[in-house]
């Protein structure tokens, strides 16, 4: 029981860390929040399209450890390397924030709103390496199924977490997060976080996870 809730602490936590990067997709949500406007619809599409997409890896991780044992050892170190380095330039990143502000464009119909919001998501290159790649190595770290299974739901209800909090939070979080000052704060907790899990991989690596 205890593996399978570090597996999902540790899923919550790397996904919550990199859904929380500033970008295209974060600014449309916080504007229609600002506006009010179809914000239910817009955070599920973000959620479930991330929840999809980290089933997908997590999956394609599983069954390539069944057909290569040994590519669990290369996903997991791959993975921890990955994260020091993210968890680096999120540090560097304190030193020069930057500020998370509403797109400039939106959508009024809901239509409109759905096909902006799954052009964000679904044809973002980046979307793919945070979920489909790296949530998806990093689940190599959980040898048995249910430690990938829970990994899996950690990390998909940190974007439901995050996109739904954005979205109905945005006319409280706007004005802490366009302060450069508030993203140096959470940039620092993020490399620590990173670090973390990071660490918590290398040592799963030598003594079974």
């Amino acid at each position: 029981m205890l593996q399978l809730l570090t597996a999902a602490v540790t899923g919550f936590g790397t996904g919550f860390s990199l859904i929380l990067a500033i970008g295209a997709q974060n600014a449309f949500v916080l504007r229609q929040g600002l506006l009010r406007a179809h914000v239910f619809w817009v955070s599920l599409i973000c959620a479930l399209s991330d929840a999809i997409l980290i089933t997908i890896g997590v999956v394609a991780t599983g069954t390539l450890s069944l057909a290569f044992p040994g590519i669990i050892i290369i996903l997991t170190w791959g993975g921890a390397a990955f994260l020091v380095v993210y968890g680096f330039l999120s540090f560097r990143r304190a030193f020069d924030p930057g500020a998370l502000r509403a797109a400039d464009q939106g959508a009024g119909t809901l239509g409109a709103a759905v096909v902006t919001c799954l052009a964000l998501t679904w044809l973002n290159p980046h979307v793919y390496l945070d979920t489909v790649g790296l949530i998806g190595a990093i689940s190599a770290g959980f040898q048995s199924s249910a430690g990938r299974i829970a990994y899996a739901v950690g990390a998909s209800l940190s974007s439901f977490v995050f996109f739904f909090g954005l979205g109905f939070g945005a006319r409280f979080l706007a004005p802490i997060f366009a302060l450069p000052k508030a993203w140096a704060v959470l940039d620092v907790i993020i490399a620590i976080i990173m670090w973390t899990i990071a660490a918590n991989l290398i040592f799963g690596s030598f003594h079974g996870a």
